[in-house]
């Protein structure tokens, strides 16, 4: 026994851990949500065997997150899951104590907004995934007019969670000489008609949705309304593409979220969650769906094409 490595002393045999995870709105069937529990299983961290999932979302209420995140820490979670938001490391801060937590900064960047001072060495109880909100955002817009150059007006949906997304994106306006008509949505439910109808009143060419969490359960919505307005559409991440918006640049999360998993099983193996430094997502896809784009009446030059990850027909 002595010589076996610590991790392996601490996964006891027979033990049972608890995982609280906290979700802003995404379900656990959401493909990405799905590899992340598929990875913890590969890793020998099976529901229902050696691990209990204390799984709560918030639906897309944001101000229910602080709630829900205080009666998961009445349960005693060995480690928090906190995905999605800012607003949910915020909620599982404020409630928990001592626990490690895990985080997938799907829209916001850890450094920038003072959560930790190192990717490095993050330190304390947190250690995660960035998704390279510090740049990413902005990338979006000028891809979007590289490859619909005739756009000069773009719509923006926003909300309390994307401030630093929507300042990076109003930079970058003003480089590239894009106006934006932006539609900041204060409280849930988001009513995302009427702000397609703002958009098109103030003569926007096409959209940029930021990334929410809060917007995950319009997947299908949004990029019907982008088609029915007649906008080409900009998304985070190729699962919006898959629903019919024209583009998505960004991390594949699926892979990003399994990475997240590693961590959590070295945290439940005994590592200490502020020694393990924070991933970054290795690299972003640019995917377009041709179908939408033919609904459209878009032609996307062959140069621009050759620059495409993926081609959803």
């Amino acid at each position: 026994m002595l010589a076996l490595p610590t991790g392996s002393l601490a996964q006891q045999a027979g033990r049972t851990y608890r995982m609280c995870w906290l979700s802003s709105a995404a379900g656990r069937d959401e493909k990405y949500n799905v590899a992340f529990l598929d990875r913890l299983r590969e890793l020998g961290f099976v529901e229902n065997r050696n691990l209990v999932v204390d799984f709560r979302a918030a639906e897309g209420h944001l101000d229910r997150l602080p709630k829900l995140a205080a009666e998961a820490a009445r349960t005693k979670c060995d480690l928090f899951f906190a995905p999605g938001p800012e607003a949910v490391l915020a909620a599982v801060r404020q409630s928990s104590r001592d626990e490690p937590i895990v985080i997938m900064a799907n829209d916001y960047d850890p450094v920038a907004t003072g959560h930790i001072t190192n990717l490095a060495r993050p330190g304390g109880r947190l250690t995660g995934v960035s998704m390279l909100q510090a740049e990413l955002p902005a990338k979006r817009l000028e891809v979007l007019k590289e490859l619909v150059p005739q756009v000069k007006r773009v719509g923006v949906l926003a909300d309390r969670s994307t401030k630093g997304q929507l300042a990076r994106t109003q930079g970058a306006a003003e480089r590239i000489g894009v106006d934006l008509v932006v539609h900041e949505f204060q409280q849930a439910p988001y009513d995302y008609e009427a702000a397609f109808v703002q958009l098109t009143a103030g003569k926007a060419q096409a959209v940029l949705v930021l990334a929410s969490g809060a917007f995950v359960p319009a997947r299908k919505a949004i990029p019907l309304l982008a088609v029915k307005h007649r906008l080409p559409s900009m998304f985070n991440n190729d699962l919006w593409a898959e629903a019919g918006g024209l583009l998505s640049y960004g991390p594949d999360f699926s892979a990003n979220y399994r990475r997240a998993a590693d961590q959590v099983a070295r945290i439940l193996r005994g590592a200490k969650a502020g020694d393990i430094p924070f991933e970054q997502a290795p690299a972003v896809e640019l995917v377009v769906n041709l179908k939408t784009a033919k609904t459209l009446g878009i032609g996307i030059a062959p140069a621009a094409l050759a620059r495409v990850n993926r081609v959803i027909e």
